[in-house]
């Protein structure tokens, strides 16, 4: 009997130890699963419930996100497909002085004709990735980065896919117009996708060639088309030759990985001629976008290739004006400014920043640059609502950057304009606070009724060693100051207000308040100059009767 219980308890332990086990075991193999599938299963579970859209929108808005500060600051202008509420309608345009482009798979590159690029060449340099895989209509995006010159371009597929494009005119190869597009399928599907460019359209004169160029460790094709161009209201021609990579017509995405792309196209022409000399200049423009292309796609994949471009594009707007918002109807505010400014720009070639200029050539520009003496002689041109025109459409653009160009040439920014896109911005931001050099010091013109919004004029050059910031801050009592210094001089600079009644000022890096004086008669509100004497004498030449207020 005792024999009997102890058996018995020790086939009650067995079973307990086998259980126990079991249920480890069990356990274990569970966990296992959960850890090996749960991932995808969660994955699976979360995303049942989103849309194709959804994926398409979500896609869109993380490509967009890196640019809502700059959309913010109006330093970038940001466009759906097709265009959503608030946002603006100004074209996608890029350009470079020597050849622009509204960025549209059908638009034509844009050459210059007297003060503006609009004389169509019709080659369309434009590529376009297409899904011919049946993933739908992509959602679709473009943003105009004013400060660094580049045009992005994002589509986004229901599927996931997405394409991102970089179109920009570059700055000191100005030949060169350049598309960089990456595809990124972060699916487990392949793709193939259609690459597509309309290229030649209705131009008759054109004849085309290939030839290669060596790049990337190997001979890659190109085709080269020349051709003329009549130039409008003229007997003239215009002889062009145009080089562009020859595309495959399908690229093929494998999952979970990317394809990149860069399409090169040079851009090349010469001044009016007479057709009769078109045979000669055939050639010449010919063999002259060859070098431009070979100088190109030797550097081309150089990190210094794109940040060039960028950098001439930040040189250029380290002058501009900040103007505080106005919800009034008729105001112009910071997106209108910089959106005009961003079109202007590109249509002025940038000489001094350009690889094949001279530098005894930049040394005269610099000269051109430096001497603004008369600009700008007009009314101020925040006023002039007759510049600031409508922006979207390619007409609209031409339009207001040759009243523009017209406008500060005629208002004494001559010198200043041959300077190239350096000199255009300087007198940009003159005109805007009807700022004038004039007879050995430069003086602030608007009048004081007009400045109940806050501006800040930055890096306005005096002479070839001086930047001069001026600050404009209207106070609670609704009356301004201003506020001045130097970012950096060779010389004393000093600075009197309205009527130069007091004792001049020294400037400095430190800023310095001047209240906003209206006399009788009207005069400037700021003086600033070097030359002590001068501005000590001016007070005897101003005449005034009294200070209004």
């Amino acid at each position: 009997m005792e024999l009997l219980e102890i058996l018995r308890k020790w086939k009650r332990n067995l079973d307990n130890y086998f259980t126990y086990r079991r249920t480890f075991l069990l356990i274990t193999i569970v966990f296992g699963l959960i850890l090996y599938i749960g991932p995808s299963f969660f994955r699976w579970l979360s995303q049942s419930n989103i849309s194709v859209e959804d994926i398409a929108e979500r896609c869109l808005s993380d490509r967009l996100t890196a640019f809502y500060f700059s959309a913010e600051d109006f330093n970038a202008n940001i466009q759906h497909v097709p265009l959503r509420s608030g946002e603006k309608l100004y074209i996608p345009y890029t350009g470079n002085g020597v050849f622009g482009l509204h960025v549209h798979p059908e638009s034509p590159i844009l050459i210059r004709n007297g003060r503006i690029l609009s004389l169509p060449v019709n080659f369309h340099p434009i590529v376009s990735v297409a899904s011919s895989m049946g993933s739908g209509k992509p959602h679709e995006a473009v943003v105009v980065h004013y400060l660094n010159g580049i045009v992005y371009k994002y589509q986004c597929y229901s599927s996931g896919l997405y394409v991102s494009y970089q179109y920009y005119a570059h700055r000191t190869l100005p030949a060169i117009f350049v598309q960089d597009i990456k595809i990124t399928n972060p699916t487990n599907e392949n793709f193939s996708l259609d690459l597509r460019q309309l290229k030649v359209t209705d131009w008759p004169t054109a004849v085309s060639q290939t030839m290669n160029f060596e790049h990337d460790s190997g001979n890659h094709e190109y085709e080269v088309f020349t051709g003329l161009v009549k130039v409008p209201s003229s007997n003239d021609v215009v002889a062009v030759s145009i080089i562009s990579k020859k595309l495959t017509q399908l690229v093929q995405v494998q999952s979970y990985s990317s394809a990149t792309i860069q399409v090169l196209t040079a851009v090349n022409y010469s001044e009016p001629i007479s057709e009769t000399a078109y045979a000669t200049w055939k050639d010449i423009v010919e063999k002259q976008a060859m070098d431009h292309m070979r100088r190109a796609v030797s550097r081309a994949n150089r990190h210094s290739f794109r940040e060039d471009h960028v950098n001439v594009w930040a040189q250029l707007w380290s002058t501009g004006i900040t103007i505080s918002y106005s919800k009034a109807s008729d105001a112009i505010n910071g997106d209108k400014i910089n959106a005009t400014m961003y079109y202007i720009l590109s249509q002025v070639a940038s000489p001094l920043h350009e690889e094949n200029t001279t530098k005894q050539k930049k040394a005269e520009l610099a000269n051109s640059l430096f001497y603004a003496e008369g600009c700008f002689g007009g009314y101020h041109t925040l006023q002039a609502t007759n510049l600031w025109r409508e922006l979207s459409t390619l007409d609209d653009v031409n339009t207001a950057v040759s009243l523009w160009l017209l406008t500060l040439e005629k208002q004494g920014c001559h010198n200043l304009l041959k300077a190239g896109a350096s000199g255009v911005v300087q007198a940009m931001v003159l005109s805007f606070g009807a700022l004038r050099f004039s007879n050995q010091h430069l003086e602030f013109n608007i009048h004081p009724k007009y400045l109940h919004r806050d501006y800040v004029f930055r890096r306005l050059n005096y002479g070839n060693m001086t930047h001069v910031n001026i600050t404009v801050i209207v106070q609670e009592d609704n009356k301004a100051v201003l506020y001045v210094a130097l970012d950096r001089s060779d010389k004393s600079y000093y600075a009197c207000d309205g009527g130069c009644l007091d004792d001049p000022v020294l400037l400095g890096p430190q800023k310095k308040m001047f209240p906003v004086k209206l006399t009788d008669p009207v005069t400037a509100i700021l003086y600033i100059t070097y030359d002590k004497q001068h501005m000590e004498d001016l007070r005897h030449t101003i005449h005034l009767k009294e200070i209004v207020e």
